[in-house]
């Protein structure tokens, strides 16, 4: 049960209608009454921080350098590292339309060293699990992911990752529901 209350739209401040209606009118979300879900009830509570989070999560949605394969692969893998159900329940049906592969993704959902088909898959997720495990990166780590995706690209999954490191952390905190009958992922 999320330990957020959920509010009713008369509930909003104007700041904060004005943000719910940018939210609703930019994403794929069907409001019920003042809320939302995923992080941005939490993320709401102070408008202008909900309101640039909206727009980095747009950034990294639509205006990427990185390919949707790439993006989903670290958002899982960070996902996963968190344990967060909903961010899980949330991406990974957009991971296996970007193409990463079922056994991948089921590999690392369960916490497993996937067995990689493409070098660029293996490079992603090594980065970004080294990170999120050690809290560094070897040089060979950083050699391979250099090799993909450029410096550039680099640094861009590097901030994806802490980006969903921080909703993983908020939908967590906030115990954030899962829709009604969806089965959680990951066991508590």
């Amino acid at each position: 049960m999320s330990r957020l209350p959920k509010r009713n739209l008369e509930d909003l401040s104007a700041e904060q209608k004005v943000v719910f209606d940018y939210i609703v009118a930019n994403r794929a979300v069907k409001p019920t009454g003042g809320h939302i879900g995923g992080p941005f009830d939490p993320w709401l509570g102070n408008p202008d921080m909900c309101r640039r989070l909206v727009e980095l999560a747009g950034m990294f949605r639509f205006n990427s350098m990185v390919d949707r394969r790439y993006i989903e692969l670290t958002i899982l893998t960070t996902g996963a590292h968190w344990k967060a159900q909903f961010e899980w329940f949330a991406h990974e049906p957009m991971a296996r339309k970007a193409g990463v592969p079922d056994a991948v993704i089921e590999a690392i959902r369960s916490g497993e060293t996937p067995d990689f088909v493409e070098d660029a898959d293996r490079a992603c997720w090594r980065m970004v699990s080294e990170l999120h495990r050690t809290k560094e990166l070897t040089q060979d780590s950083y050699d391979a992911a250099i090799a993909h995706f450029g410096a550039a690209g680099v640094a861009e999954i590097i901030a994806l990752a802490g980006f969903y490191s921080m909703v993983s952390m908020t939908l967590n905190a906030f115990d954030v529901d899962l829709p009604a009958g969806a089965t959680p992922p990951f066991d508590k």
